[in-house]
């Protein structure tokens, strides 16, 4: 195989260097494009054919239903590593060993505090505020009580910045859920591990004891793995691109959870449960939905079920099920949102116009679901999600900072108006 790709255009031939990965993706470096061909460039709207950059943090292969972090497949770190031991792998390469975790999590507690004065920011938004730009705001906001640049160039410096947000970060989507809900807030308790405290945080009542359910936490605990990184999608690109520019890692989260609020990206587990009230409303008949999804007259979409990146199963919605189903035994929930969403699962499972196409059910699918069980706002799913990609997007801004990536600053092809000469306002 030859090392080289030759582009020919207008009886000249020019060629690149192609790149190949560790899992054998080939790329064709165009980086001096512009400079030997006297200014031609490459147009690709929405990036779907173009490498921003090389990265060792997730490989994904949507055509097998292949995910993996730093090497480790998604299955296994579902079933046998629990979220802070994913968060320091993504972030910093390799598993931590006991000492290096229980430490990251003494650091994380330490830095757990939010200062009071951020609570005149939450207090200033109306309960009918949409969570993710409650969240979005207050992100922004602590940079202005941590307002010295990270110093990337130092390793402490680095660590305390990551430690200091991922301590922050799960206060600010539990204040945001209490904050709706009407609840005083609460800063969790230190005893307990990262996310069982996390789930403390936002559901303790005040005039109740907190009990942990294992089923949950668990159950939790693998949706927040199976979110925690997606290679270069919408809002781990901004991440980068606004990375780019030098711009601190508070700013450069803010961005990314603006990113993650659109209804194509992390809001689609909200789109979800949105369709099962819909059709309960219409009466609660899947045979009619099922129908109509597979009627290319009909507008109606089946939200949940396949995925722009996995031509296959979703790797992750395996794994989610079985939490869903655990989750939904568990706390024996009679919920009839709940039983549509299983009879259209079955359905599709089923249908053949479904299984020819690979339209399974999505992480969306099973995820919203169990948010919905566990009494989480239908709004506040984009915030669960935000909060199971927060250690990716810290690794992402981490590898690009560490590479010292040039800013991003993409080109265009201008198809508007030729040079033409002003008109004073009296004579147009």
């Amino acid at each position: 195989m030859s090392d080289k790709a030759t582009l020919e255009y207008n009886g000249k031939k020019y060629e690149f260097p192609v790149i190949e990965g560790t899992e054998n993706e080939l790329a064709i470096d165009i980086k001096t494009l512009r400079s030997v061909t006297n200014g031609m460039i490459t147009i690709d709207p929405g990036y779907k054919n173009t490498g921003s950059c090389e990265s060792a943090i997730t490989f994904l292969d949507g055509e097998k239903g292949i995910l993996r972090y730093r090497g480790y497949s998604i299955e296994e770190l579902a079933e046998k590593a629990d979220f802070l031991e994913v968060a320091y792998l993504l972030i910093f390469g390799e598993l931590p060993n006991k000492e290096q975790l229980a430490k990251f999590h003494d650091d994380i507690k330490e830095e757990s505090h939010i200062d009071e004065e951020m609570k005149k920011i939450l207090d200033a938004f109306p309960k009918s505020a949409h969570p993710m730009g409650v969240l979005t705001s207050l992100t922004s906001a602590l940079i202005a009580f941590n307002p010295i640049s990270v110093n990337v160039s130092s390793e402490e410096a680095m660590y305390h910045a990551i430690v200091r947000i991922l301590a922050k970060f799960p206060v600010l989507v539990a204040w945001t859920l209490r904050k709706k809900k009407g609840l005083p807030l609460d800063y969790g308790d230190d005893s307990l591990g990262y996310v069982e405290n996390f789930h403390k945080m936002m559901f303790k009542r005040p005039n109740k004891e907190y009990t942990k359910n294992e089923i949950v936490i668990e159950a939790l605990d693998k949706l927040l793995i199976l979110h925690a990184d997606h290679e270069q999608n919408c809002s781990t690109s901004t991440v980068r691109i606004v990375g780019s520019s030098h711009a601190g890692l508070f700013a450069s989260l803010s961005a990314g959870i603006a990113a993650l609020w659109g209804p194509l990206h992390g809001g689609a587990n909200q789109a979800v449960l949105e369709m099962l009230e819909a059709i309960e409303a219409d009466g609660g008949d899947t045979k009619k939905y099922m129908a109509k999804a597979k009627d290319k007259e009909d507008p109606f979409r089946l939200m949940g079920f396949g995925h722009r990146v996995y031509k296959n199963f979703d790797p992750r919605a395996r794994i989610i099920k079985k939490a869903a189903d655990g989750v939904l035994g568990d706390l024996g929930i009679e919920d009839p949102i709940l039983e549509i969403a299983k009879g259209l699962e079955k359905e599709a499972l089923e249908d053949k116009y479904f299984v020819d196409r690979k339209l399974y059910p999505n992480v969306d699918f099973y995820s919203g679901i169990i948010y919905r069980a566990l009494g989480i706002p239908t709004d506040m799913f984009t915030v669960m999600f935000a909060m199971g990609r927060l250690p990716g997007w810290i690794a992402q801004w981490r590898e690009m900072r560490l590479r010292k990536e040039p800013i991003g600053r993409p080109r265009q092809v201008y198809i508007g108006e030729n040079e033409r000469p002003f008109v004073s306002v009296d004579l147009r």
